[in-house]
């Protein structure tokens, strides 16, 4: 076969997301037959059969295994270039073939080629008749990073079996590898521990509430504790094998010793007010975030208290029985965000200091964060917390996962310690992702471009040391797996192209296009996705003469955005954003809409007057 070379934008157009290191577009179209032979040479059967059950739900053919007239060829092959996630694929005249070292390799290769296929090949409702064609391509691949991460919490909101399946399957369509499960928090403990069995009798149940976070009631004591749930061990034995056919290992995090109310309701002698009537929270705000000196106080006591030998007993045994539960080398033990000054109150934890010779709250929590790290050692697995686990020292294997922005890394990498970047700023999924008035305020926003932007290895740091790049959905706000998706997508595909593809390979506006161009199949494959990234960015300045100046715009290119303030709907004959213009006095609401090529994209924005005010910058 001639083989036709494309410059970069061109072989862009075949809108495969990560990008692949090497992507040559070929003259032709291959077109698979009404029977579909695989061939396998030297793959897992499992994966060979998993990939023809989908392939027959999703082309309505006859699809069997074999080795004459093969239409896709699996190969296992030794070849040092594409490492262990790496592969080959090729479309020619002759079919489909992916070459790799390793079945994971395989599997990212086929992941790929679906991208090439009609977007049906997500769907399971398809018309028989549908043509399945894709074009002639020679790739080579490999992942930049070998830790590609999505974390979901399921302590604020309990999802099913079903759900987290559903959220792994949305992961492996783009090679995310890392599954990090949030499984305990103030709201909820999720996980069977057979030797603690209130963990998850009461640790796991609180009132239903389902209002604004943070603006809920107060539950009586008396109140039913009837929301929530919990996975048992057979649970989690499934997921952990689902997550593994499609190569993602799963790291189980308990969150400690903060975010402990769930457990501290369990067990109350955990804690250092052993006296409280603790509940499991439902979302009322006990924290003041702000404190004393600047550092978090706890209304409630929801830490563990570090000076108590039966904390370090029971997480013996919760460590014990959830090790052997999750394959993966890692355990996360949280550690962040932990309020002291329940601790600071506590004569035995004052005992503790003045025996350990502590000096101060931050070298009692390194006490704590060694003592787990023990714990977690002798269960043969390795400790990862979030990058407060640095505070007052760390030692040994520990690696960081770091949140507050990229500070928490570089400060790990320094001492030696492995590091996952998950920078809130950048990564933080549950950050709104467009016009907050539209999506409602979270903590922050966090637009789509700058989750792109982001580069996990910092200017002057070992990149051995950075492990990957991870993305973070939190809860709160999110009571189903639509809303998790919605929230979810597609802002991680930027995670998912900044954690696979070569930095020199990350293109926005190209990578706009592949954007869209995943609409599609992501609504084949039911997933809730939001078009977020055509909502008009709305800011505005105070001026010296007290006047609200009016900025707009587009996130991506090539939108024309049209608003009104007469209360009337805009469309693309209304007054078009050219420059900045003064807020009227008398004005209610702002409505703003974008536009491509004449058509509507994205949401109508109706912006309260309130809230353009208190989004202003004062010019001086």
């Amino acid at each position: 076969m001639a083989v036709a070379y494309y410059h970069a934008a061109e072989a862009q157009k075949l809108n495969i997301i990560p990008e692949p290191v090497e992507a040559t577009k070929g003259n032709g179209i291959y077109q698979l037959g009404k029977k579909i032979t695989i061939a396998n040479n030297g793959a897992s059967d499992e994966l060979v059969n998993n990939i023809a059950n989908e392939l027959q739900i999703a082309t309505l053919k006859e699809v069997r295994t074999g080795k004459n007239n093969a239409a896709i060829v699996f190969s296992i092959i030794q070849e040092e270039t594409i490492g262990k996630e790496g592969y080959y694929v090729e479309v020619n005249q002759k079919g489909i073939q992916i070459k790799a070292n390793t079945n994971a390799g395989l599997f990212y290769g086929w992941q790929t080629v679906k991208q090439l296929m009609p977007a049906a090949i997500y769907s399971n409702k398809n018309n028989p008749d549908l043509v399945w064609s894709l074009p002639y391509v020679k790739i080579m691949d490999k992942p930049r990073f070998g830790w590609r991460g999505l974390m979901l919490d399921v302590s604020r909101h309990f999802f099913s079996k079903a759900d987290v399946k559903v959220f792994i399957d949305d992961m492996a369509r783009y090679k995310y590898n890392r599954f990090h499960w949030h499984l305990t928090d103030d709201q909820g403990w999720r996980i069977e521990i057979k030797s603690l069995p209130k963990l998850t009798e009461v640790g796991a149940w609180r009132p239903l509430r389902k209002g604004k976070w943070m603006n809920t009631t107060t539950p009586a004591v008396t109140e039913p504790k009837t929301y929530g749930g919990f996975y048992t061990q057979e649970d989690i034995k499934e997921i952990v094998a689902y997550a593994k056919s499609k190569y993602i290992e799963v790291i189980p995090e308990v969150d400690i010793p903060g975010h402990s109310m769930a457990m501290n309701t369990a067990y109350p002698q955990l804690s250092t007010t052993p006296n409280y009537p603790y509940q499991v929270n439902v979302g009322e705000e006990f924290m003041d975030w702000e404190g004393i000196n600047g550092h978090a106080t706890a209304k409630i006591d929801n830490s563990l208290d570090p000076s108590n030998e039966l904390v370090y007993q029971y997480l013996d045994q919760i460590f014990g029985e959830i090790a052997p539960l999750f394959p993966y080398e890692y355990i996360h033990m949280g550690g962040d965000e932990n309020a002291k000054n329940n601790w600071e109150k506590s004569a035995n934890v004052q005992a503790l200091m003045k025996k350990e010779g502590l000096k101060n709250q931050n070298e009692v929590q390194s006490y704590f964060v060694r003592r787990v790290q023990k714990i977690i050692n002798s269960k043969g697995k390795k400790m990862i917390g979030w990058d407060e686990i640095l505070e007052g020292g760390l030692s040994g294997d520990a690696a960081v996962m770091s949140w507050r922005g990229i500070e928490g890394g570089i400060n790990a990498a320094k001492q030696g310690h492995k590091v996952v970047m998950s920078p809130n700023g950048y990564n933080y999924l549950d950050f709104y992702q467009g016009e907050l008035t539209a999506e409602g305020k979270v903590y922050a926003g966090l637009r789509m471009k700058k989750t792109y932007s982001f580069e996990p290895i910092p200017e002057g740091i070992d990149s051995n040391l950075i492990l990957g790049n991870q993305g973070n959905q939190w809860t709160e706000q999110l009571q189903t797996m639509r809303n998790v998706q919605y929230m979810t997508w597609p802002r991680a595909l930027a995670i998912a192209e900044t954690s696979w593809s070569p930095k020199s390979k990350k293109n926005w506006p190209i990578f706009v296009e592949k954007v869209e161009g995943q609409f599609e199949k992501l609504a084949a494959a039911n997933v809730k996705y939001a078009l977020s990234m055509y909502d008009p960015i709305v800011t505005t300045q105070l001026n010296t003469k007290g006047e609200f100046i009016v900025y707009m715009e587009g996130e991506i290119d090539g939108l024309k955005i049209y608003f009104s303030m007469d209360d009337s709907m805009p469309d693309n004959f209304s007054d078009e954003y050219t420059k900045p213009f003064v807020l009227p006095e008398d004005l209610a609401v702002l409505r703003v809409i974008s536009y491509r090529n004449g058509k509507p994209l994205g949401k109508m924005l109706s912006i309260p007057v309130e809230s353009l005010k208190q989004r202003a910058i004062k010019v001086l």
